[in-house]
């Protein structure tokens, strides 16, 4: 088993356990179930950085990347540097985040919120509707085509945006459908975590244009999203840049600074 199927192995048991606990019912009834959502797609659009902030403390091929900082003093950084909207990493055994670092960051600004997050059942999607998301990710390499059907359909029913990330071509194929609102490639290969850009400029041109183009991993610099708009891509999803530093959202201003005046 690569690093995926045994996270996705592990997370079916979560949900499962999680089922047990809290009912769908249950979350429905939840104060942030009726919380009217903001766009990130139309903060992409109407935005000269595209940046999107995460929030990340660890992750399997970096053990560490931050565990001091508080949630919503990151989301009060990002919010305030400009940022299009903030990441919010939910997975617990891998990455150190759970669903409480997303409704602090809901309770501490306006911005768009992305639940990112390994999901595999509807349950999650009314998950991250009850803790204050306005987006999910779906990821292609560990969905079928009619299960990415169902659960954007689910999210867009709930007013929830669709963010589907892909690896490679075939995903991508399998994966276009209206019910989505943007497309993300991963730079990083899921399998052996390698990173390149490269991937995300090949599969530009096969994105049609009704979908706001999200480069995600890997992005570090300036010139890597000067380059990438260059492709078309309007989101740029950065994590580790911003988290491995004592204050991630002075990092986040001073890097969306210097890309208004380049």
């Amino acid at each position: 088993m690569n690093i995926l199927d045994k996270i996705i192995a592990d997370k079916r048991n979560e949900v499962t356990l999680k089922k047990k606990l809290i009912s769908a019912e249950d979350l429905e009834h939840y104060p942030l179930f009726g919380y009217k959502t903001n766009s990130l797609a139309t903060a992409l659009k109407n935005s000269s950085s595209g940046v999107i902030a995460e929030h990340k403390r660890r992750s399997p091929s970096k053990s560490v990347i931050n565990q001091d900082l508080n949630v919503q003093d990151v989301a009060l950084g990002y919010e305030n540097a400009g940022v299009c909207g903030m990441s919010v990493l939910t997975d617990g055994k891998y990455f150190g985040g759970s669903l409480d670092d997303l409704i602090l960051a809901r309770a501490a600004g306006k911005m768009p919120l992305l639940r990112k997050e390994f999901i595999i059942d509807e349950y999650q999607i009314l998950e991250a509707k009850a803790y204050g998301a306005d987006v999910i990710l779906l990821i292609a390499a560990v969905l079928t085509r009619d299960e990415i059907k169902t659960f954007s359909e689910l999210a867009k029913s709930l007013d929830l945006e669709v963010l589907l990330e892909v690896h490679n071509l075939e995903e991508l194929e399998k994966s276009i459908m209206p019910s989505l609102d943007m497309l993300g490639v991963n730079n990083r290969n899921l399998k052996t975590f390698e990173v390149s850009t490269d991937i995300s400029k090949q599969l530009s041109e096969k994105i049609p244009t009704d979908f706001v183009k999200v480069s995600e991993s890997g992005i570090s610099s300036v010139e890597a999203i000067q380059d990438l708009k260059n492709y078309g891509y309007q989101g740029f999803l950065i994590g580790e840049n911003f988290m491995k530093t004592d204050d991630p959202g002075k990092s986040a201003a001073q890097f969306i600074q210097e890309l208004a005046s380049n």
